[in-house]
């Protein structure tokens, strides 16, 4: 079986955020003696194409209506990773040194449409199985099923993987004629909401709908930023496959990020090495427990709440709190004015570095997830791989995954709302939980032999594949 992703993130070549971490490692579990699966992605001005090289093995042209632009299909000269990626060159639109931008139409229209060109040059070498993923890939299904020149695509399987509904992708029916050419009768597959919205496309039109876990996807037909309707009307074709990790990226016996490498058994000292190398570069009192948060700055997060909950929980609590992220303008200014106050218990890095967040994974004693939304979360599975106990809101994936303290063989600490006080509270708890030796030890190396590994996701969407007809 022969699998094509395409996704417009995919790590380590380019990421915003868990679509990256996703696109980087299914295709690697899925890759055995009888699954092949690759990659086919945009090509970004970005560290990484800086440091490799590239050679061109097909040029061409499409048309965005009457504009035409050039675009190549890319390969590394040495491929280091453990799946072919193919990467998608359209200089005047995707050669940028950022992701996303404002108005990203024609950028992923032209990225869809020539992705598919290019297939079509296959021959009979065509996938087995096209999986798209999110709204920067949600036409192609509708191209597969209507459009006229993609018509030797109809009988391949397509899959629409949803990792975050909050974004569409929409667009005016102005912008139509953007679209390769079909039968106008169909129109309607394209629009909602009075726009033609390529997330509601791809679900209209996909063979099969996944969520990146199974409470994610019940929650959308409740709460999918207007999609509601269209996911309750699908649901037949729906499910949700929980997302994994990468077991040999995120591993802490080999990682060569964090400051001492450890074991389940050798966590204790392993993790008090990491957590002292924090404590030390952020002024931080290491004999306290070290809450951490690791994220982007937005209202999803909740960490619109985080000035007010970090003053609060400081004040009340025997704690330290380490934050690593960058969003929100204003969030990141009364952020930053905080280490005034509570120099010793808090310190903020605004910003992303991939070797410091490896290290507040092992060296933290507990990771802060109050989101507001969350499909799947993979941070959360990253803290249970070091030994770090996750305090989490139970929505979506979170929800899946961690199991309150409270409850039999619990091990994390969850909370219902995305409040001030609730939130606070939870970390009241944790440091309960941390005063509490012997319970906190037997938990660290409870949660890191927990398997959240691709493995079993994987295999879940080999059978969906192999389900398929």
């Amino acid at each position: 079986m022969n699998i094509t992703h395409i996704s417009a993130e995919c790590y380590p070549i380019a990421k915003v955020g868990g679509l990256a971490d996703v696109v980087g490692a299914l295709p690697k579990y899925q890759s055995n003696t009888t699954t092949k699966a690759q990659v086919i992605m945009p090509f970004y001005d970005n560290k990484f194409t800086q440091a490799n090289s590239f050679t061109s093995i097909y040029k061409s042209k499409l048309s965005l209506d009457t504009t035409a632009f050039d675009f190549n299909i890319l390969v590394l000269e040495e491929n280091h990773l453990d799946f072919d990626v193919f990467f998608v060159d359209i200089p005047e639109l995707l050669f940028k040194d950022y992701v996303y931008s404002f108005d990203d139409t024609e950028r992923f229209l032209a990225f869809q449409i020539a992705t598919l060109d290019w297939m079509l040059t296959w021959e009979d070498k065509h996938p087995d199985i096209i999986h798209c993923h999110d709204h920067h890939t949600g036409l192609i299904p509708f191209m597969l099923q209507e459009s006229f020149k993609y018509e030797a695509f109809r009988k391949i399987p397509n899959i629409l993987t949803i990792h975050n509904a909050q974004y569409q992708g929409s667009f005016s029916h102005d912008n139509v004629n953007l679209i390769p050419s079909f039968n106008f009768d169909h129109v309607g597959l394209l629009d909602w909401g009075g726009q033609i919205n390529p997330l509601a496309a791809a679900i209209k039109c996909a063979w099969r709908v996944t969520t990146v876990s199974p409470s994610y996807m019940e929650e959308l037909k409740l709460e999918a930023n207007g999609l509601e309707d269209l996911l309750n009307a699908e649901h037949a074709k729906c499910s949700g496959i929980l997302n994994g990790i990468d077991w040999n990226v995120w591993n802490p016996e080999t990682d060569n990020y964090i400051v001492e490498n450890y074991t389940i058994k050798t966590v204790e000292s392993g993790a008090k090495s990491n957590k002292k190398y924090l404590c030390d570069t952020f002024n931080l009192d290491e004999d306290k427990p070290l809450f951490a948060f690791i994220g982007r700055l937005v209202g999803e997060k909740g960490s619109d709440l985080f000035p007010e909950v970090f003053k609060k929980a400081l004040e009340e609590n025997n704690a330290t709190i380490l934050l690593l992220g960058s969003g929100n303008d204003d969030v990141e200014v009364q952020l930053e004015a905080l280490k005034k106050d509570f120099t010793g218990t808090y310190n903020a890095f605004i910003g992303y570095d991939e070797r410091l967040s490896h290290i507040i994974y092992s060296g933290a004693d507990f990771l802060l997830m109050p989101s507001r939304v969350e499909p799947c979360g993979l941070n959360q599975m990253y803290a249970l791989r070091y030994g770090t106990i996750p305090i989490v809101r139970s929505i979506g994936g979170l929800k899946d995954t961690i199991t309150d303290i409270s409850e039999e063989n619990g091990f994390g600490i969850c909370h219902d709302h995305v409040t001030v006080p609730e939130i606070t509270e939870a970390i009241q708890r944790g440091v309960k939980l941390y005063q509490n030796k012997l319970k906190y030890k037997k938990i660290r190396k409870q949660i890191m032999s927990i398997d959240h590994s691709w493995n079993v996701s994987a295999n879940a969407y080999i059978n969906l594949y192999n389900n398929i007809n």
